[in-house]
């Protein structure tokens, strides 16, 4: 799977799979005023997060990609 901004999507679902997180909490801390990086927009439409009510996590398929990403345990 080819992600835009790969780096920055990891440490977001990084951020994210840590504990809950709901929808406040990511547009608070992940907000950006650069319009080219929208980090967000991006794992959305890759389908790497889900929300439900407040609540946002990952996807099947974001948790996927975040095991196949990470580095391993050393």
């Amino acid at each position: 799977m080819v992600v835009k901004n790969e780096s920055l999507v990891l440490d977001l679902l990084e951020w994210i799979a840590a504990r809950p997180r709901t929808h406040r909490d990511v547009m608070s801390v992940w907000r950006t005023s650069c319009p080219r990086l929208p980090i967000w927009e991006d794992a959305v439409d890759d389908g790497l997060l889900v929300q439900t009510g407040a609540r946002i996590a990952l996807s099947s398929r974001g948790a996927e990609f975040l095991a196949a990403h990470r580095a391993p345990d050393g």
